[in-house]
């Protein structure tokens, strides 16, 4: 295709780097949990309808589907997430949320774009600006999707289920992008695997309380969750191969109300990732195996329940779509500025997109943080202590080049497959 294309699309790109800057502040200051990103969605959908996109509201409570036919052509899928966490800003920005909800639990919480969604959500729209204002660079149908739900994994199922591609129709291609802690402005693309599967469980684990002056006459639910807790952890070390990949990590544990008092039940909560379906199986099975077996163990008076909290299927990209895409890549953006991705043990439930439409996708990273910091980290050895990952309270993307690079990608992947009325 050349990057003609990919370049005259973008043309007015610096231009509209302001109004992209003052969206993405705007979103940073004012996030929203899952499924409840009412304001967010409408000021996104808003953006759409003034482009002139079909825009179709409510998918799955709080997404938003954008629909721009423009010919005779293949269907392109673009996506980005828009729910934030539920955790308190320490970046010390002038724009950093301070912003509070109520939780599915009925709790206040804080609430901050810890994981980038709101430079997502800025980069599609830049990107739908520019593929709508150069409509005669290409041919086609493009779909935006800005996604709700994604950290409790349910979103993109549910826009599915109600009914995305009815509206929009089936993509020949779903493509996405997550902003990453890497340099600003490096593109890392990995054909295959790409991020690891999630499996988010809670246990509850059940005892008999009592007095704690006389133990004699309870189950301690507290002792039984602390030998779960260390017995999972043998799971990793005990019982993959090292040559397999796993983490399993217990986020969450709450027992008991005062010092004196030993609780009936005890509550955790836990999370594996894999990258491997039958290391994914095993490590689940072993996991039901440990909490059934350590509660007999105790003489718990019920058998321990274990729930599904979240469900995420690993990111797999399309290898042949994957290494089309990164030819664009390489030919759009100067030399050493495109990658090749690690795998990454962050979860996505993106995939979901490709699998229910039949279509390849291809999700790739973009970095979002001061190059030299970055670099200098790696090579002192502290990138891992220094350098804030996506979820922490400290995480927050420099806004130039980081902004300009996420709508170039984006562009560019579209124009890898739409039509242009003037290029074969």
């Amino acid at each position: 295709m050349g990057t003609r294309p990919v370049e005259r699309v973008l043309s007015g790109l610096d231009t509209q780097l302001p109004d992209l800057e003052r969206l993405y502040v705007d979103l940073h200051r004012h996030p929203e949990l899952s499924f409840r990103e009412t304001r967010t969605a409408a000021k996104l959908a808003a953006r759409l309808t003034g482009a002139g996109y079909e825009v179709h509201t409510g998918l799955a409570g709080t997404g938003v589907l954008g629909v721009l036919r423009n010919g005779e052509g293949p269907t392109v899928l673009l996506r980005a997430d828009i729910d934030a966490l539920p955790v308190e800003e320490r970046t010390g920005l002038e724009y950093a949320s301070t912003a509070r909800a109520v939780n599915e639990d009925g709790k206040e919480v804080p609430v901050m774009h810890a994981c980038g969604h709101d430079m997502h959500a800025t980069w599609l729209s830049g990107a739908a600006t520019r593929l709508a204002e150069a409509r005669s660079e290409w041919s086609g149908t493009l779909l935006v999707v800005f996604q709700p739900g994604e950290e409790s994994g349910g979103g993109a199922r549910a826009m599915v289920a109600d009914g995305l591609f009815e509206r929009g129709g089936t993509p020949d291609v779903v493509l996405g992008q997550h902003v990453t802690p890497g340099p600003a402005g490096w593109v890392l693309t990995r054909p295959g695997v790409l991020m690891a599967a999630t499996d988010a469980l809670r246990v509850i684990l059940h005892g008999r309380g009592g007095h704690g002056s006389r133990p004699e006459t309870t189950v301690d639910p507290v002792v039984l969750a602390a030998s779960v807790v260390l017995r999972l952890q043998t799971v990793v070390s005990r019982e993959l191969a090292a040559t397999e990949s796993a983490v399993l990590t217990i986020g969450s544990l709450h027992a008991g109300t005062a010092h004196n008092v030993i609780p009936d039940e005890a509550a955790l909560e836990l999370n594996l990732r894999t990258f491997d379906p039958q290391v994914r199986a095993r490590a689940l099975a072993a996991i039901e195996r440990i909490v059934r077996g350590e509660a007999q163990a105790a003489g718990a008076p019920k058998e321990p329940e274990l729930t599904e909290l979240a469900s995420f299927p690993v990111t797999a990209n399309d290898e042949e779509a994957t290494e089309r895409l990164t030819a664009t890549f390489r030919e759009h953006f100067p030399e050493g500025r495109v990658w090749d991705a690690p795998l990454v043990t962050g979860s996505e439930d993106f995939g979901e997109l490709g699998t229910a439409a039949g279509a390849p996708s291809v999700f790739w990273l973009v970095g979002g943080l001061d190059e030299r910091t970055v670099l200098d980290a790696m090579s002192a050895g502290r990138f891992e202590t220094d350098v804030p990952s996506n979820h922490s309270s400290r995480f927050a993307p420099v806004l130039h080049p980081t902004l300009r690079t996420g709508v170039e990608t984006l562009v560019a992947g579209a124009l890898t497959w739409l039509g242009s009325p003037g290029i074969a």
